[in-house]
């Protein structure tokens, strides 16, 4: 596993003089923009690093180790933030048979846009019973699966609603079957939502995309399994399109239409909210578990996660500092500040996810045939990091954490907007008591 971004430490308590050589490289830091650190200072710079390998880790680091979630999230444990009144996967079954939410009903349309027509040489619709049905995505799947692992994140949501193996069949495998022929500049759809206009939800793609798949990305599909589950309604199944480097609002749960488009500007939904519909998933690292109140020179253990976006992930770091710290003034992202590398995990032992019999399989993209990952960390999926902070004299302090992307660019950038998808660095209080 050479190729996994693993890195090991040495204890720096362990030798004076790790210690004294960790100290000068951020002794100028310190004493420039952090100068009421005072003893509290001192301490903090003297951090307690681990080895890689999980039986040389402190018995406090294991213990919030211990309690990690599991890489794949269970289907069934997935954040919802669907749309529709009423929710469509709260419809009964006899009315989701009826709108065509269940595999036995399920087609699929696939036209052109009447007012900026595409030319094509067919379309597939329920009135010439040409419309594909599940049977029919299934028959494409036999020779054009595809899995890979995604994470699904809110674009106005921080933390990610979970991460899933997802398997389905390109969306471009659909489109051909329409023979289209020219004036097709993107593709737009939209799922049920109570036969409602008011409601609908759609999103769109440029056809470039969906017909190629840029900078090794996975395809855009048409999603029918979760970890290897058939997709139930609350996912979005039995059909929902999955654009593997984008934000939720990308891919459309209940899908029911497929517009192929002359239009020359994306139409999604989410433009009337002031979103921005083209941002790609961004690298942010946030904590899952620290202690909020601890007692005086206990280690801190501090557990996260990092969503690797489509600038990868090299470093996430950590930071903490007494709370009335005067920082440095025109420094609000913190670029200069004694930031400490943190350990990101490595793949786990253990996928979790509830898939079938615990394995990857074979074919999945971004694996080997073992079922291990071909690097690591995975772009546009999670990963889990860890740390342990040193005992610290009693006071108030703010921990902070930030990922480091493969160009060396530091968490909120690039894309510091909040608009294109969450990267604020997180704020955690820490009392330490007396």
């Amino acid at each position: 596993m050479s190729n996994l971004r693993m890195r090991s430490y040495e204890e720096n308590d362990s030798s004076m003089h790790n210690t004294v050589r960790f100290l000068r490289e951020h002794a100028y830091l310190t004493r420039r923009h952090f100068l009421r650190l005072g003893v509290a200072g001192t301490a903090l710079a003297a951090w307690q690093q681990f080895p890689a390998r999980a039986e040389a880790r402190p018995p406090e680091l294991e213990q919030a180790l211990a309690s990690l979630e599991p890489f794949f999230t269970p289907p069934a444990e997935f954040r919802n933030v669907s749309r529709g009144k009423p929710l469509p996967h709260s419809l009964s079954e006899e009315k989701k048979r009826e709108v065509g939410l269940t595999r036995e009903t399920w087609k699929l349309e696939v036209i052109s846009d009447p007012d900026n027509p595409a030319r094509l040489g067919r379309q597939l619709t329920k009135a010439d019973h040409t419309a594909l049905d599940f049977a029919g995505l299934l028959q494409l799947a036999e020779t054009h699966a595809v899995r890979f692992a995604k994470v699904m994140t809110c674009l106005n949501i921080g933390c990610p609603l979970g991460m899933g193996l997802w398997e389905g069949v390109p969306l471009r495998e659909v489109l051909w079957q329409t023979q289209p022929r020219e004036d097709l500049r993107r593709v737009f759809y939209y799922g049920y939502h109570n036969d409602d206009p008011q409601q609908m939800f759609r999103s769109s793609l440029p056809v470039g995309r969906v017909l190629e798949d840029p900078f090794d990305l996975p395809p855009v599909i048409l999603c029918y399994k979760l970890n290897g589950q058939w997709l139930d309604s609350e996912r979005g199944g039995p059909v929902r399109v999955i654009v593997p480097e984008a934000y939720g609002f990308k891919s459309i749960k209940w899908l029911s239409h497929v517009v192929l488009t002359n239009l020359a500007y994306a139409n999604d939904t989410y433009a009337d909210g002031n979103n921005d519909l083209d941002s790609p998933l961004k690298t942010f690292a946030a904590t899952l578990s620290a202690p909020r109140e601890v007692p005086a020179n206990q280690p801190l253990p501090i557990t996260g996660y990092a969503q690797v976006g489509i600038s990868g992930l090299s470093k996430v770091q950590v930071w903490i500092t007494p709370s009335d710290t005067d920082l440095p003034a025109g420094d609000r992202h913190f670029t200069q500040a004694p930031w400490t590398d943190a350990e990101i995990l490595a793949p786990p032992s253990a996928w979790g996810g509830d898939l079938p019999e615990g394995k990857i399989p074979g074919d999945t993209l971004g694996f080997d045939k073992s079922g291990q990952p071909r690097s690591w960390p995975m772009r546009l999926a999670k990963v889990h990091w860890a740390a342990l902070l040193p005992g610290l004299p009693a006071g108030e302090y703010t921990l902070r954490c930030r990922s480091v992307d493969e160009k060396g660019i530091a968490q909120p950038l690039p894309r510091p907007f909040r608009k294109s998808g969450h990267a604020a660095i997180e704020l955690i209080s820490i009392q330490v008591r007396a």
